[in-house]
């Protein structure tokens, strides 16, 4: 015999809502590798959260009083996600309320599962929550166990997003250029600083210069200075900001902007580590390490002609990818209750969490904009919201459509299967050796579809 996953782990404290006797002890019985937390209502669930903090819960639906509906389980649900957003939660429904299961998922539930219950089943998607809380979790110490606040500030639960932090710890003691690559609004400035501030350069200055929004005749002198008298309006020596930067970190960020004319010049102080004012002769020694961003295609504008490839290799010793908010699953609503905490206090409101509508479109924006444009729509959010929820159109969002049913062919014999079941257990009037026969099949089999499909006879 197999050894069901779930004996295998360690005393991990799970917590099941579930206002069913019979089935309660059934899955207490089912998940004795577990430290178990029984709760019967939202009410006593809320209270075991805070005292226990449970990593996983599995929550039926039909809470009371509300035990024919799923409006107390869903009530539950925000409340849990409010108290303690990053637990993983499982509701359990009847067959009947796969709707509601979809709106528990698209309100911040982990997964769903369906009566009736398979220990065995159910038991792997426990684990499953236990194991991607244990990834967040590591992510999270990773984060916060930074010597500085900079790393600290990114807030993910995205393995991908948690793989550049971890790069960028690796790479933050070593002395190697780094191209940052990303969308607008990804954080690739949070990174570059978290590169300086992890480094032995944390003590000496950090210096960003936005490439692109600085005129061409101005960022020459922006980068390597000028000497008294160089130009018109140049009255008085003014070191550049790579000469600012000495022995710490330049930050160039959008590199792909910089004319192809500086490019020349940027090149020839990568190599020799020296610069020379505008309208100067003295060779000025600098230690400074270059940390670029961009969110161009920069072998695009090499073959285009635009961007040095000599320069190219200078600059990308190292290269980060930092994947687009879209493509970080969860993270936009994980970031939206951060900002919600963060923007609370700062506009001394009280918005105390999402409509399920809002949690739907956070979840399904496709965050052109990424992560600025989450925090801006935040904060308007949080400043004109009337009531205590955060609707979608107060994100300026679009609710996303009703969910289209599904295609699946597995679903839609399942559902036509049940559908047939009870029209044929309604037409002998629950006579289960007469709906059988009706039906074609074995009365062994026919318990087995009821049971199955959890229909009332």
């Amino acid at each position: 015999m197999t050894t069901s996953p779930i004996t295998e782990v360690e005393k991990r404290k799970l917590m099941i809502v579930e206002d069913d006797d019979g089935l309660q002890r059934q899955l207490r019985w089912s998940f004795d590798a577990y430290d178990v937390v029984l709760a019967k209502d939202r009410k006593t669930a809320l209270a075991r959260l805070v005292e226990e903090a449970p990593p996983v819960v599995t929550l039926d639906l039909g809470l009371p009083p509300d035990g024919d509906g799923a409006s107390e389980g869903l009530a539950a649900l925000q409340d849990i996600l409010i108290q303690a957003p990053g637990t993983k939660v499982i509701v359990v429904t009847g067959n009947e309320d796969r709707e509601n299961a979809v709106r528990a998922v698209t309100s911040g539930a982990y997964d769903f599962y369906q009566k009736p219950i398979d220990p065995e089943i159910l038991g792997l998607i426990v684990a499953r929550a236990f194991h991607v809380y244990e990834i967040e979790r590591q992510n999270r110490c990773l984060v916060h166990g930074s010597r500085h606040s900079t790393l600290a500030d990114i807030i993910t639960g995205s393995p991908e997003m948690a793989q550049v932090c971890r790069m960028v710890e690796k790479l933050a003691p070593a002395d190697v250029s780094v191209l940052l690559l990303g969308e607008s609004g990804t954080g690739k400035e949070l990174l570059a600083r978290a590169l300086h501030e992890l480094s032995g350069r944390a003590d000496n200055p950090f210096v960003a210069i936005n490439c692109a929004a600085i005129p061409e005749t101005l960022l020459e002198s922006e980068l390597f200075g000028h000497e008294r008298g160089a130009f018109t309006g140049a009255v008085k020596q003014t070191p550049g900001k790579i000469e600012v930067a000495d022995r710490g970190t330049l930050f160039l960020d959008e590199i792909g902007d910089v004319p192809l004319s500086l490019q020349v010049k940027l090149l020839r102080f990568l190599q020799e580590r020296v610069v020379e004012r505008i309208g100067g002769r003295a060779e000025i020694p600098v230690d400074v390490r270059i940390v670029s961003a961009t969110n161009q295609d920069l072998s695009a504008l090499i073959e285009a002609g635009r961007f040095r490839e000599d320069l190219y290799y200078r600059i990308t010793e190292m290269v980060v990818k930092i994947p687009p908010l879209r493509e970080r699953d969860n993270d936009a609503v994980l970031l939206a209750r951060t900002f919600l905490g963060r923007l609370n206090k700062a506009h001394d409101r009280a918005v105390k969490g999402f409509t399920s509508d809002a949690l739907a479109a956070l979840s399904r924006h496709p965050w052109p904009g990424n992560v600025r444009e989450l925090e801006n729509r935040m904060k308007r959010a949080v400043i004109m919201a009337e009531g205590e929820r955060i609707n979608a159109e107060d994100l300026e969002l679009r609710a996303p459509p009703e969910p289209i049913p599904s295609l699946n062919l597995k679903d839609v014999r399942e559902a036509a299967e049940r559908d047939a079941l009870e029209r044929a257990l309604v037409q002998v009037d629950g006579n289960i050796s007469q709906a059988a026969k009706l039906l074609g099949v074995s009365r062994p089999t026919m318990y087995d579809l009821v049971r199955y499909h959890d229909v009332k006879v």
